[in-house]
Order: C-alpha cells, then sequence, then structure tokens
C-alpha cells in the first residue's frame, strides 16, 4: 500500500500580501501627515507661550526675592527669545540672570506681537508689580504659520500671569478662553 507524506504548511507570506501591506501603510501615512505637521507647529506655540509664561513668573518672584527691579526682555527679533536681567534703575538692567533662547524647544519662526506695541519689554518691581516706567505689554499673541492654535499670554497689574485661547469659538464658560 502506497502512503502519502503529510504536505508541509507554507510560513511567511507571499510578494502580493507584502505589496498590500505597504500600501496600506503609505496611504495611512498619506492621510496622517498633514494632521502631524499642524500638530507639531501647535507644540510649538504651547512650548513658546508656557516658556514666556515661566519666565514671567521668574522674573516677578526673583524681583521679590532680592527686594529690587527686575526685567523681563523678549528678543525683537527671535520672538520667543527672552532674558531677565537685575536692575539698578529703570535704564540700568545689566545683571543677567537667566536667559532662553529660541532654540531651546520652540521655533524661531514664531510670531509674538505685544500690545500695547510699545515694548517687548517688563520691569517688576520688589513687589511683585508690574513698574509703570516703560509702558508695559499686557499681553503677547504667540502664532506661527499654518499652526491652528495660537495662545495669549496674559498680564495683570499685580504681575499675575495667564496662559489663555484667544479664539471666539470657544464657549463663553471655557476656561481656555480668554
Amino acid at each position: 500500500m502506497l502512503t502519502l507524506a503529510p504536505k508541509k504548511l507554507a510560513l511567511g507570506f507571499s510578494l502580493i500580501e507584502l505589496i498590500i501591506a505597504i500600501a496600506i501603510v503609505g496611504l495611512v501615512s498619506a492621510i496622517a501627515m498633514p494632521s502631524y505637521a499642524t500638530w507639531i507647529k501647535n507644540s510649538r506655540v504651547r512650548t513658546a507661550a508656557e516658556s514666556i509664561q515661566s519666565g514671567l513668573q521668574i522674573a516677578r518672584a526673583q524681583a521679590v526675592k532680592s527686594n529690587t527691579l527686575v526685567e523681563f526682555k523678549l528678543d525683537a527679533l527671535l520672538n520667543s527669545t527672552w532674558e531677565i536681567n537685575q536692575c539698578l534703575s529703570t535704564d540700568n538692567c545689566n545683571t543677567p540672570l537667566h536667559k532662553r533662547a529660541a532654540t531651546e524647544g520652540s521655533s524661531t519662526e514664531l510670531i509674538v506681537t505685544a500690545t500695547p506695541s510699545a515694548s517687548k519689554r517688563i520691569l517688576f518691581n520688589n513687589l511683585g508689580s508690574v513698574a509703570a516706567n516703560p509702558i508695559p505689554f499686557t499681553q503677547l499673541d504667540i502664532s506661527l504659520s499654518g499652526a491652528d492654535r495660537p495662545l495669549r499670554v496674559t498680564l495683570g497689574v499685580g504681575g499675575n500671569t495667564r496662559l489663555c485661547d484667544p479664539k471666539t469659538t470657544l464657549a463663553a464658560t471655557d476656561p481656555r478662553r480668554c
């Protein structure tokens, strides 16, 4: 009597299955890339806004701690670059305390608009309040071309800061709204 040997099972996958898998991965990637690019830009805006807010808080705390005037200054060209200096007078702020470059986590392409636009410089007095001279900004709008989530850092007279979303599409009761 003749006995047949059992058939071996084929392991792996065929060339057609590989091509289909690559096509699916390519299609999903093509659909996801624009959203991913926007998400990255929104993250850069948030990083810069949080950094500026943190810098303002550090400057205020340093003014109270050292019982002197402290300056927070945004760079005019590299919008998310800031520095904190200790002041001998309102015009003499030469002792550097902290500095943050635009290359430290955010983008040099950011647009930071101060309101009022007279200055991107704030002086905090020894009580942590904003000094009136020079005329301080009350808000900074941070945006980036291609990002859909601009953010705003507001500064109160008492020196308190707040990070909020300036979009008017948010509900009036939403705590993120400015």
